[in-house]
């Protein structure tokens, strides 16, 4: 009974961390351009999706984010260096030395999922 379930999980966890396929960057211009952010989840599965309100913006080597909401109020960060290492896209975060890494997920003329290093989901869409 035990080697069954053990089996039946992990089929069943193969196919779920199927469903988004990393896929391997190449280059910058495969994120270039500008990218609203629609909303975050936690995890694929997570039915709570979180509304987003910012633009990320891939230019020349750099990463700009715009119109993120604190306090009421909008800003918009600085622009800081990306690059793609491993395949995988990496964004410097501002003042620190320190950086995110995203891999991607989904791709297509009209939006973008990227996932975080601490497996958070990223949708957008392309403006």
């Amino acid at each position: 009974m035990k080697k069954i379930n053990l089996v039946t999980i992990s089929l069943l966890a193969f196919f779920v961390n199927s469903a988004y396929a990393e896929i391997t960057l190449e280059s910058k211009s495969e994120v270039e351009g500008t990218w609203k952010l629609q909303y975050t989840k936690n995890s694929l599965n997570d039915k709570e999706a979180i509304n987003r309100e910012d633009t990320w913006v891939f230019k020349d080597g750099k990463a700009t984010i715009l119109h993120i909401p604190r306090d009421g109020k909008y800003y918009d960060q600085p622009p800081v260096n990306y690059e793609i290492e491993n395949g995988k896209l990496k964004i410097a975060l501002v003042g620190n030395g320190r950086f995110d890494i995203f891999s991607l997920e989904e791709k297509d003329d009209k939006s973008m999922t990227l996932k975080g290093k601490f497996g958070g989901y990223y949708y957008f869409t392309k403006k």
